[in-house]
C-alpha cells in the first residue's frame, strides 16, 4: 500500500525519534521454502502486530486476515495495534508491544526511515521484525513482506500509455516520505518518459489522504479539462474522493463513452472491482492483503525458531531478493486486474464481503 498519512506535526516527531536512535547492526537471513517447522529451537512466544492506520478499506481487509493466518499458522500474535497514521506513534506502539514482552514484531511502517527507531529498540531487546508493505530504510529486519511497488508504477504506466496513448494524465502520488510512493512515482514518471513521450504527466502529492487528493484533484481538473488519465496510487484512499470529484465536475464517464477518463489504481480492494465492473474505473493492480498477513505470519514464526534465508525463488510463486541495506525482500504477486478478469475468484478483493 501502502497507504499512509504524515501530518506536519508527525514529520517533527518523526526526525526527533530519528535523531535519538542510531542504527544498529542485526543479521538478515532467510530460505526459500515453505518450511518454518524447520528451525530449531523455541519460537515460542507473544507476537506484536503493528497497523499503519484503520481508514482503508485495504489495511481494513489485512487487519482482518492477521489473526486468521495467525491461527492457521500456530502462531500466537496480540491483538493488532493501530498507530493512526501517525509515525512517532507508531514508534511508541512499537516500543509498548517491547514492552509486553513480545517475542517476535511484524510491523507495517508509516515512515520508512523513522521507522528504524522501532527496529533499533527491538534489535537491543533480541526480537526479530517483520516488515510488511514498506521496506524501512535503515535498521535490520528478518524479512520484508511486499510486492514490487515498481512493477506498480510501471505496470500503470503501460496500462495508460497502451489506452490513452496521447495526452494529459496525472498520477495521485502517494506519501514520499514512504519508499511506496517514491518507488510507485518515480517508476510511473520514468516509464512514461522512456516508453510513452506523447503523454504529459501532471502530479497530485496528497500523502495517502483522501482530502488531499479531492482538494487538489478538483482545481487540476478545472486547469486541464482535457485530461485523459488518472493514476491512483491507493485505491483505498484515494477511489471516493476521485469518483465524487470526478462526478461533481461531470467528468465521470463510463468507459466505452465519449469524454471516459481511463482510471488504473492499485490496492485490489472490493470497491475498486465494483467501480471496474460499472466502468467508472478501467484497471487496479492487486496488492495481495490476504498474502501479506500470510506471510508476515510465516516469517515471523521462522524468524523466532532461528531459520535462515536466502535470495531466491520461494515456493508460493514469489522471489526473494537482497535489497541495498542488506535486508532480504520476499516479493509477492501483485496482478493487475481489469474488466477480464475482474470476476477472478482467486483475487482476494473477491473473497472479503
Amino acid at each position: 500500500m501502502l497507504g499512509t498519512t504524515v501530518s506536519s506535526r508527525s514529520r517533527v516527531m518523526r526526525a526527533a525519534a530519528l535523531a535519538a536512535c542510531a542504527a544498529l547492526a542485526l543479521a538478515a537471513c532467510g530460505s526459500t521454502k515453505d518450511t518454518a517447522s524447520s528451525g530449531d529451537g523455541g519460537g515460542e512466544g507473544k507476537v506484536g502486530v503493528v497497523l499503519p492506520l484503520l481508514t482503508s478499506p485495504f489495511w481494513q481487509s489485512y487487519n482482518d486476515y492477521v489473526p486468521k493466518m495467525a491461527a492457521s499458522q500456530d502462531v500466537d500474535a496480540l491483538k493488532t495495534v493501530n498507530s493512526n497514521s501517525d509515525p512517532a506513534q507508531q514508534i511508541t506502539d512499537v516500543n509498548n508491544q517491547l514492552n509486553q514482552g513480545v517475542k517476535g514484531l511484524v510491523v507495517a511502517p508509516l515512515d520508512s526511515a523513522a521507522i528504524s527507531a522501532g527496529l533499533d529498540q527491538a534489535e537491543r531487546k533480541g526480537v526479530p521484525v517483520v516488515s510488511v508493505d514498506v521496506a524501512p530504510e535503515k535498521g535490520k529486519v528478518a524479512m520484508v513482506v511486499r510486492a514490487d511497488n515498481k512493477a506498480y508504477g510501471e505496470k500503470a504506466c503501460d496500462y495508460l500509455g497502451k489506452t490513452v496513448k496521447s495526452g494529459k494524465v496525472v498520477q495521485i502520488m502517494g506519501d514520499l516520505a514512504s519508499v511506496n510512493g517514491r518507488e510507485r512515482s518515480e517508476a510511473f514518471r520514468s516509464c512514461v518518459k522512456s516508453k510513452y513521450p506523447k503523454l504529459t504527466v501532471l502530479e497530485i502529492p496528497a500523502k495517502w489522504e483522501s482530502d488531499a487528493a479531492a482538494s487538489k484533484l478538483a482545481p487540476l481538473l478545472n486547469a486541464n479539462p482535457d485530461l485523459k488519465g488518472i493514476y491512483m496510487q491507493a485505491g483505498g484512499v484515494y477511489l471516493a474522493p476521485t469518483l465524487q470529484t470526478l462526478k461533481s465536475k461531470g467528468m465521470l464517464k463510463k468507459a466505452g463513452q465519449e469524454g471516459h477518463i481511463t482510471v488504473i489504481s492499485n490496492d485490489g480492494i472490493p470497491q475498486e472491482f465494483e467501480a471496474i465492473r460499472k466502468g467508472e474505473i478501467d484497471a487496479t493492480v492487486s496488492q495481495p492483503a490476504d498474502a501479506y498477513a500470510k506471510y508476515g505470519m510465516y516469517y515471523i514464526k521462522a524468524a523466532m525458531k532461528g531459520q535462515k534465508f536466502k535470495p531466491g525463488p520461494t515456493d508460493h510463486g514469489s522471489t526473494i531478493v537482497k535489497l541495498p541495506n542488506g535486508n532480504l525482500e520476499d516479493q509477492l504477486p501483485a496482478p493487475l486486474v481489469t474488466k477480464e478478469n475482474v470476476d477472478d475468484p482467486k483475487l482476494w478483493g473477491n473473497t472479503v464481503k
